[in-house]
């Protein structure tokens, strides 16, 4: 009896020491995981970037959830591919408006089921955007680094700012931007294709007409540009995009270098080859084309006499839409210029340009909003 409780004792002995030391190596096991995770367990991955107004800002990488404030902002969101990272929106995306020139907004209609984070042109509701909480604040021109550190410190959120640019003078702001959301999106890829893409349409509409002579050029003028809203014929851009990169002969191209209403007076003095018409114009009364077709002053400009009038599509809707400002430089060039644009048609050439960007073709949608009347002659009797 003795002798069993001794093996018993000792087998006892054996398992206890067995379990201490299997114990001992599930504690050991556990703690190298604990080791690789760690990056998780402080937080997801971020980079830091210098924003356009040269403020260091840290970001999550590649965040699921931002917002966009300001003009244009959600737009170069949608060029990058990356829309579905949108979690709330300024009113203008909600609004339920008979004219629409924006194809970003066109080709994404579940922007308007989005929360709302303020009012247009960037006036934010702080409160809204919290609610919303994204990961990470876009705000497209800001107009000092305290505003954008305001806005931070009031929502607890990082706020990338943005300088919006253009695709003429300020065109390394507008790739900047594009750059740097990229690179807070993970999109680096995509934002440099949609520079390469840019770049390269306007190196082609360059290339079919930087070798036309003035002599062989006929003066043209465009009227009823959208500026903070409709205008009549008088309203126009002496630097206007479509017209530069086709080399087209504008002949208000010395009155300024932006926005512009010139005297009547002076449109009948030049007396232009062809005249366009930004269809932006449409939304007022009387508009660009009641204008053409009933003023006599325009009556008498032989452009109206011999019906060359053309209608373009509006490209400033809730700032620039760069993909329209390339359709139309495709179209004008072709009424300008037919034999070098004759492998181009104009309508399929905009899909083209919207469904790279924006996903969609989205030419048709919009241009029934202006009477169909984009990429056509005019009648005005």
């Amino acid at each position: 009896m003795k002798l069993t409780r001794i093996h018993l004792f000792a087998v006892f002995l054996i398992l206890a020491v067995s379990a201490c030391v299997l114990m001992c190596g599930c504690t050991s096991s556990v703690s190298s995981p604990d080791t690789t995770m760690q990056p998780t367990e402080s937080g997801p991955e971020t980079i830091t970037i210098t924003d356009a107004l040269g403020r260091s800002v840290t970001v999550p990488k590649a965040p699921d959830r931002v917002v966009c404030s300001g003009a244009g902002t959600l737009r170069y969101l949608t060029y990058l591919q990356a829309e579905d990272a949108i979690v709330g929106v300024d009113d203008i995306e909600k609004e339920e408006t008979q004219f629409d020139a924006r194809p970003y907004a066109l080709a994404n209609p579940q922007f308007k089921d989005f929360p709302l984070i303020g009012e247009f042109r960037g006036n934010d509701d702080p409160e809204k955007i919290v609610a919303c909480d994204p990961q990470v604040i876009f705000k497209m021109d800001v107009t000092s680094a305290a505003d954008a550190d305001q806005l931070s410190s009031k929502t607890g959120t990082p706020v990338v700012a943005l300088a919006y640019g253009d695709l003429g003078v300020y065109r390394d702001d507008m790739y900047q931007a594009l750059t740097i959301m990229g690179e807070v999106m993970g999109k680096e890829d995509r934002a440099a294709e949609v520079i390469a893409f840019f770049d390269a349409e306007i190196a082609d509409l360059n290339a079919r007409t930087e070798g036309i002579a003035d002599d062989d050029k006929l003066s043209t003028y465009i009227g009823g540009i959208a500026y903070r809203g409709p205008h009549g014929y008088q309203s126009t851009e002496p630097a206007y995009p479509p017209f530069m990169f086709v080399n087209a002969m504008n002949v208000a191209a010395g009155v300024g270098t932006e926005h512009a209403d010139v005297a009547k007076e002076k449109i009948v003095e030049w007396d232009p080859d062809m005249l366009f018409v930004d269809l932006s114009t449409i939304q007022t009364t009387p508009n660009a084309i009641d204008e053409l077709r009933d003023d006599p002053a325009y009556q008498s400009l032989a452009a109206v006499q011999a019906g060359e009038v053309y209608g373009v599509l509006p490209y400033n809707w809730y700032t620039v839409n760069h993909g329209s400002v390339i359709a139309d430089a495709y179209y004008v060039g072709k009424v300008l210029y037919p034999e070098q644009f004759s492998d181009i048609d104009p309508a399929v050439k905009a899909d083209e340009i919207y469904t790279f960007l924006v996903g969609e073709p989205v030419f048709d949608e919009m241009n029934e909003a202006f009477d169909s009347m984009a990429f056509q002659k005019i009648a005005l009797s």
